[in-house]
């Protein structure tokens, strides 16, 4: 490993280490939390799952149905198996092993 690998992995360790420790300095443990930061912890969870079936579901073609059946099925299938049992990564692991099995057996 060269210095310039080196630099590079040394840079990438401490960049990582400051954003995992900035909430902590930034809000320490007794002091009231900003009312802006709040809402965002709030807001953002389901913004961001929206942002994420938006860019899962953005491909779909209605000329045949294997344009759009998989990804339909999957998405019920993760919104109904969530319904259930309340259990996001079980879920999102059911979804995406009815998906593939579709993709590879059925169309």
């Amino acid at each position: 490993m060269n210095a310039h690998e080196l630099l590079t992995v040394l840079v990438a360790a401490l960049v990582t280490a400051a954003i995992r420790f900035a909430p902590f300095a930034l809000f320490p443990p007794g002091r009231k939390t900003p009312a802006a930061v709040e809402y965002l912890g709030r807001a953002l969870p389901g913004a961001v799952a929206g942002l994420l079936v938006v860019y899962c579901l953005r491909g779909l073609h209605f000329g045949a149905l294997s344009g759009w059946l998989p990804e339909a099925l999957s998405a019920a299938l993760v919104v109904i198996s969530y319904r259930l049992i309340r259990n996001s990564l079980l879920s999102i692991a059911a979804g995406t092993v009815c998906y593939m099995l579709l993709l590879r057996l059925v169309v």
